[in-house]
């Protein structure tokens, strides 16, 4: 399920560290985020299992809530 990327106001909300706003950007970038967390791991049996590596994922959204405090937006 593809989520809407977040409106102005929202980005700009989550710049200012408001809660709900940087929920709504994290809701928006879940899918990616698990995508990339995504590893393959070898099976006892020699199978391959696709899971999603917490830590991994983790370290993704805490890159996320960094970076988006550092996001230009343009002084009125």
């Amino acid at each position: 399920m593809e989520q809407e990327m977040p409106d102005y106001e929202t980005i700009c909300a989550a710049v200012v560290d408001e809660k709900w706003a940087l929920e709504k950007v994290l809701d928006c970038y879940g899918d990616e985020i698990n995508r990339l967390a995504m590893v393959k791991k070898c099976q006892p049996d020699g199978t391959i299992k696709e899971e999603i590596d917490e830590d991994l994922r983790q370290t993704l959204i805490m890159k996320l809530l960094e970076a988006i405090p550092q996001f230009p937006m343009e002084k009125e």
